[in-house]
C-alpha cells in the first residue's frame, strides 16, 4: 500500500484489527525499558554516590560510563550479541549499559550540590554518615536523580525501537516488518505507539521531577 494512498482511517481501522498484536509488542517494549532501566538504576545510584565521594573512582566510572554512552546503539548490540546471542536479553544488558551514565553522573552531580549547611546539621544532631546520605543528601537531591531517571528512560524507548535486529521484541518487530514488507501502515503502527510512550515518558517524568523540586524548596523555605 502506497504511503500517498493512507489515510487515519485506514491506520486506524488497521491497528483496530490488530490490537492484539500490537498491545503485545507494546507491553514487551516497556517491559525491557523498565528492565534494563531499572537495572541501571541499581547499579547507577551506587556508582554515583561513589563517584561523588571519591573523585579519583569518579574519573574512572564517569569515563567508562562515556564511553558506553557514545557508542552507536545498534553497534553495541551487535556486539552483544556476539556474546549472549540473539534475543531480548541481548537487549535489556544494552539498555542496562546505555542507561547507566545519565544516571550516574545526575546522582553525582546532585549529592555533589548540597548545601554543606545541611550535612553539617545532620552531624551536628548526631547523625551517623549513612543517615546523612539517606536523610539528607538523597532527599536534596532527588530532583537530580529524576533528571538522570528520565533521560535514561527516554532514550531507552528509542534504542529499543531496533532490538528486532538482534532478535529483540517490541514495537520495533511492526516497524521493521513494514519496512520489509513495503508496508507503510504497519511502519506508522510500530512507530507512532513508541513515539507516543517516549512523549508521554518524559511528561510524566518532568512533571515529577519538578515536583520534587518544588517539595525540596519548600522543605527549605
Amino acid at each position: 500500500m502506497e504511503a500517498n494512498h493512507l489515510t487515519i482511517m485506514d491506520l486506524l481501522d488497521y491497528m483496530g484489527r490488530n490490537a492484539g498484536m500490537l498491545w503485545e509488542y507494546f507491553w514487551q517494549h516497556v517491559g525491557m525499558v523498565l528492565t534494563g532501566t531499572g537495572l541501571a538504576f541499581l547499579a547507577g545510584v551506587p556508582l554515583g554516590v561513589l563517584c561523588a565521594h571519591y573523585p579519583a573512582a569518579a574519573k574512572i566510572v564517569l569515563t567508562a560510563t562515556n564511553i558506553l554512552q557514545v557508542l552507536p546503539s545498534l553497534a553495541m548490540l551487535v556486539l552483544l550479541m556476539l556474546w549472549l546471542g540473539l534475543g531480548s536479553d541481548t537487549v535489556i544488558v544494552g539498555l542496562f549499559l546505555y542507561s547507566l551514565n545519565p544516571i550516574v553522573r545526575n546522582t553525582c552531580v546532585g549529592l555533589q550540590q548540597i548545601d554543606a549547611s545541611y550535612v553539617e546539621a545532620g552531624r551536628g544532631v548526631g547523625m551517623s554518615p549513612l543517615q546523612i546520605l539517606f536523610q539528607v543528601r538523597f532527599p536534596l537531591s532527588l530532583t537530580y536523580l529524576m533528571s538522570g531517571v528520565r533521560i535514561a528512560a527516554v532514550i531507552a524507548i528509542g534504542v529499543v525501537t531496533i532490538a528486532p535486529l538482534v532478535g529483540g521484541d517490541g514495537l520495533g518487530r511492526e516497524i521493521y516488518a513494514g519496512i520489509n514488507n513495503q508496508n507503510s501502515l504497519r511502519i506508522y503502527a510500530g512507530a507512532i505507539p513508541a513515539a507516543l510512550l517516549a512523549i508521554v515518558t518524559d511528561i510524566v517524568l518532568g512533571g515529577l521531577q519538578r515536583k520534587l523540586r518544588l517539595d525540596n524548596r519548600k522543605s527549605g523555605n
